[in-house]
């Protein structure tokens, strides 16, 4: 038996959490969220390949925060299965010999559960190492689940164990801690953001947020790309300071971008009635790292014709009006592949490990937080909250007690 965190199916809470997003904002999280702290078996290892892991650290994501707040569009429904312990963010022990990786290796986790995982043929994606593309996510010899910590059968990093194939695990080097590792899977999100983006050189790109989405796919544009210009827009001061630290030319509040870009682009502003102002011209790249309707619509509007905008956030919807009228090529990124094409075939975990050992995601990592599950209430409010507090990652740490 363990202890976890397991998000539950309840149709009230769902409901109650939908009609109270907007209006309590954090509150939601502790009071309404369909989460439970409870006493669970731990998941069995009764497949070859796969292998028992204890928790050090697991982060709290955007998106598990939209599910938990019933903002997750329905689209994702049939691609989980519930009761799961969500955490997908994982930093870990191996607790089993796992094919060449002894138990005692720690490791941080590829959430996304491929063919491989599944134990069935792979699909064309996962044959072309496009693995955050697989098409079995919903069959094999697991319950259907994109993505680690959102599978009845896995666990998640929520809780004190869970399971994982050895096509997920990836060795942590010697002397980082474990809050730099608990950024290496974000960071592998914001590489494949990164080169998924197609910047040409030097290209004025706009990246739209500064959580640490925002902040790592910034890292990643300056280290991965001959982006020129990188335009930031942030909130908060901390914020600021972590992106110019990290490769941003300019930060700006988001009242000010579409005014900033018009000067610095030589774009036109257009004010229409009882809608959001934008430009004609602009940024070559935008690359949205929130996912809420207000960022989307930056993105879009700050983005020149024919431009390419990037979805790195989950996204809400928003006005497209800008998509047709412009032109706009609109790129989703979706978690990271096994090997990516423009960093010469390697995977993008392997160029993550690589980047969180710079100075810059070093001093990002120190503003991680970690709690024990049962201040799991309080640790929703703070993730809700991350921004404003100066923290890049709310975390668990599961072993606390």
């Amino acid at each position: 038996m363990m202890l976890a965190l397991q998000m539950y199916r309840s149709l009230p809470r769902h409901v109650a959490g939908r009609a109270a997003t907007g209006r309590l904002g954090s509150m939601v999280a502790g009071r309404v969220a369909p989460l439970r702290l409870i006493t669970v078996d731990e998941p069995k290892v009764d497949r070859p390949g796969w292998a028992r892991l204890r928790t050090r650290l697991s982060g709290v994501c955007g998106s598990d925060l939209g599910a938990l707040s019933s903002r997750t569009s329905r689209y994702f429904t049939g691609v989980v299965s519930l009761p799961f312990v969500p955490g997908h963010e994982v930093v870990a022990d191996l607790l089993d010999d796992c094919d060449d990786l002894p138990a005692g290796t720690r490791v941080v986790v590829d959430p996304v559960l491929t063919c491989s995982a599944r134990g069935v043929d792979p699909c064309p994606e996962c044959a072309a190492d496009h693995t955050n593309r697989c098409a079995r996510i919903t069959v094999g010899g697991l319950a259907p689940g994109l993505q680690t910590g959102f599978c009845a059968d896995t666990g998640g990093g929520w809780g004190e164990v869970l399971v994982a194939h050895r096509s997920q695990l990836h060795v942590v080097p010697e002397g980082y801690s474990d809050e730099q590792a608990v950024l290496i899977e974000p960071m592998a999100c914001a590489v494949h953001t990164a080169l998924r983006a197609g910047v040409r050189d030097n290209d004025a790109v706009l990246v739209s947020g500064a959580g640490v989405v925002g902040l790592l796919a910034t890292f990643a544009l300056r280290s991965l790309t001959d982006a020129g210009e990188i335009v930031v827009v942030a909130k908060h001061a901390h914020q600021r300071e972590h992106a110019l630290a990290l490769g941003a030319t300019e930060v700006v509040a988001p009242g000010e971008a579409l005014r900033r870009l018009r000067r610095t682009t030589g774009a036109f502003l257009v004010e229409p009635e009882l809608s959001r102002p934008y430009l004609l011209g602009g940024v070559d790249v935008a690359v949205d790292a929130v996912g809420s309707r207000a960022s989307l619509e930056t993105a879009l509007g700050a983005t020149r014709a024919g431009g390419r905008v990037v979805l790195s956030g989950m996204p809400e919807p928003a006005d497209l009006s800008a998509a047709w009228f412009r032109e706009l090529e609109i790129v989703g990124t979706y978690s990271s592949a096994r090997r990516e094409p423009g960093a010469g075939g390697r995977p993008a975990f392997d160029v993550a490990t690589e980047l969180m050992a710079a100075d810059a995601a070093v001093q990002l990592a120190k503003t991680v937080a970690t709690y024990p599950l049962h201040r799991w209430r309080e640790a929703l409010d703070h993730a809700h909250g991350a921004g404003r507090l100066g923290t890049a990652k709310v975390t668990f740490d599961p072993r606390s007690k």
